[in-house]
């Protein structure tokens, strides 16, 4: 397709620097490229294709080019059609490019070409289906679980027969006998999953060498975006198709891998040095987004990990204003704070210009009331708003029967969570003694009865990260219940704040609201202002991590990926002490605040917190640890609050250091 409004003359090196443009003119043969974030990876991606076409004399359905979101896509594409006059016929992710090759030759391996394909919904209604007529207890073996053990599997390139030879124990051999199954069921359905989209291609390609021969014949050069999280199914695909003329041009960066809990292995980059000889290697390390003071603290906190090359970024915008960290004294005067920075600071900025990032989405919750209550409009990316999630609906639906037991809505909700749990429930609920103003239920231990009768957090397996993350707003909810002492007031809360939602406010058409995500949803964005927030141990590195070198070097990367998302201003902030489980308890400020060198931050602290602790930010470049004293916390009692670095901690886990010893410090 040509566009006659651009010049087939135009000069794509022009904007480039001369990294970008030694990449952009790399000659026939594989290529990494090592881009670290903002240093302009998309340009050069787009402009080697549009070099390719212009002066390598391709035809454009000669490249393949690979993007890992179709956002990604559709840019990729606007982007070609001005730089080249062209559209690429074979350009997209990896599942739609797999589509298209299975519709057309799909039926060599028993697909018809009108083939359905299953999102995640339908995987889960087809398993429980299963789980039905097979009479399986889904408290033992959970159906979200096995889907995505059952995805692990083939994104691992094992089928079903393969998997249930090598199974290991109960749950396993479980999973091998509903793969296969599952499996039967598609395939009379004449259906595919996402995961099958690269599998069954690759099957074609394995058991129709002409098939692929084909492609390869036709698709000469093979681009493709984020190499950092394909799989084991991508990285094979990615081979196969680049064979035999090897032209493989590969986008990545390794300290941008953050997502390993959905197959993604950044090791595939390393993989490609062995399968790949004689590959070139280019880096990408001019950042066009952050100051240097930004980039400085990312490199810092990311050169801890030793499994990857790091990149070292820099930029000509050596702007030093300090990233400014402040040490709150809970969670909700972290949300206040926080609040006030928006609301007396930065003032030239408008407020989509800001986002709050946090690592799990029941830190939220805090951050919308507060917004609520100070009249900021907000969104939320990749996340329902707090009390509108189905769980926390769920458990408060039972919470307004205990108060009344009249509320048809919330006893509707209730009978669709199980009748015979609802029967139990209501039992128990006409056992307890009226309420009064003299006589409060405390909501908190109301509610973790209503958890214990109606067994509702078993609906949720703790190994789903979908599942994890609604229990932990389950978790929330009973934080915010411990605020409370009755639940009329707590219920009355909660109504106020979801009755007050704002209109948006608008600037140049677009919505003027403050953006609150997880980091995991901001990868690939960025902002003015960032407030990254919950920067404690056990929060962030979350606790799942700490004791996993391969998962806290992802905690690493994701604390990266957290702060090169701000442009001009970053904020950072952690709590002295967080409610957890509806009690407060004290908090240790994360250990990637350890890494930042001092004299990139200008810390600030609540009033009491300076009133109250002596804690100082040690300016001392070869310490650079958190220093407490210890702390009168009533007659007779003594909190003492002891430093603690990685070496530390792997001396006591390693048993190099007593544990008494250590407590004894």
């Amino acid at each position: 397709m040509y566009v006659s409004i651009v010049s087939m003359t135009q000069d794509l090196l022009s904007d480039l620097n001369e990294k970008q443009k030694e990449a952009v003119l790399h000659p026939d043969g594989p290529a990494i490229v090592l881009a670290g974030a903002g240093s302009g990876k998309t340009r050069v991606l787009t402009t080697r294709a549009a070099w390719l076409i212009q002066h390598g004399k391709l035809d454009p359905s000669e490249i393949l080019l690979v993007t890992f979101t179709n956002k990604a896509a559709q840019e990729v594409g606007e982007r070609m059609l001005r730089m080249a006059g062209h559209t690429l016929p074979f350009a997209g992710t990896f599942h739609r490019i797999c589509a298209k090759i299975l519709r057309r030759d799909g039926y060599l391996i028993g697909l018809q070409p009108n083939f359905s394909i299953f999102d995640s919904d339908d995987q889960l209604d087809l398993l429980k289906q299963l789980y039905k007529t097979n009479n399986w207890s889904d408290k033992e073996f959970h159906p979200k679980a096995v889907k995505a053990t059952i995805s692990e599997a083939k994104n691992e390139m094992i089928g079903p027969q393969m998997y249930r030879e090598q199974a290991r124990g109960k749950y396993q051999e479980f999973v091998g006998h509903a793969y296969v199954q599952y499996q039967h069921e598609l395939a009379k359905n004449q259906a595919v999953d996402f995961d099958d989209l690269l599998s069954r291609t690759i099957e074609l390609f394995l058991e129709h060498p002409e098939v692929l021969a084909r492609y390869q014949h036709t698709l000469t050069h093979v681009l493709i975006d984020e190499y950092q999280d394909t799989n084991k199914a991508q990285y094979i695909l990615s081979k196969l198709l680049a064979l035999p003329q090897e032209n493989l041009y590969v986008v990545g960066d390794f300290s941008q891998s953050i997502y390993a809990w959905r197959g993604a292995d950044y090791r595939n980059m390393l993989h490609l040095k062995i399968d790949f000889p004689q590959i070139q290697e280019y880096r990408l390390e001019q950042n066009y987004r952050s100051t240097q003071t930004i980039l400085d603290a990312a490199t810092e906190v990311i050169s801890k990990n030793t499994s990857h090359p790091i990149l070292q970024l820099w930029t000509e915008n050596t702007q030093q204003e300090p990233i400014v960290l402040y040490e709150a004294e809970s969670g909700e005067d972290e949300a206040r704070k926080v609040t006030q920075y928006i609301q007396t600071r930065d003032l030239e900025y408008a407020y989509s210009d800001r986002v709050i990032l946090y690592r799990t989405n029941a830190q939220s919750r805090a951050f919308e009331e507060a917004f609520i209550r100070a009249g900021i409009p907000y969104k939320l990316v990749g996340g329902v708003k707090f009390y509108a999630r189905k769980e926390v609906k769920d458990v408060l639906s039972y919470l307004r029967l205990v108060a009344n037991p009249h509320d048809e809505v919330s006893r509707e909700r209730a009978m669709k969570l199980g009748k015979r749990k609802y029967e139990q429930f209501m039992g128990w609920v006409h056992t307890l003694p009226p309420f009064s103003a003299e006589t409060p239920a405390p909501p908190l231990k109301v509610l973790e009865r209503i958890l214990q009768i109606t067994d509702y957090k078993s609906r949720y397996d703790d190994h789903d990260p979908e599942d994890f993350a609604r229990l932990e707003n389950i978790e929330e909810l009973l934080n915010v219940a411990a605020q409370f002492q009755a639940i009329d007031t707590f219920l009355e809360n909660i109504a106020l704040l979801q009755d007050n939602e704002m209109a948006d406010v608008t600037v140049d058409g677009k919505a003027d609201v403050v953006t609150m995500m997880s980091i995991h949803s901001a990868k690939g964005l960025e902002f003015p202002v960032v407030y990254l927030v919950g920067m404690e141990e056990g929060l962030f590195p979350h606790s799942r991590s700490i004791l996993d070198k391969e998962q806290m070097e992802e905690e690493r990367r994701l604390c990266y990926v957290a702060i090169t998302r701000a442009k001009h201003k970053l904020y950072i902030t952690y709590a002295r002490r967080r409610m957890v489980y509806g009690t407060t308890s004290g908090a240790m400020p994360s250990r990637f605040l350890n890494d930042i060198p001092p004299q990139l931050i200008k810390k600030e602290e609540s009033y009491s917190s300076s009133y109250n602790r002596g804690a100082t930010y040690d300016t001392q470049a070869q310490r650079k640890r958190w220093q407490f004293s210890p702390t009168q916390h009533g007659a007779g009692s003594r909190q003492k609050y002891v430093p603690l670095d990685d070496a530390m901690l792997d001396d006591v886990l390693s048993g190099e250091m007593d544990i008494e010893a250590f407590l004894e410090k």
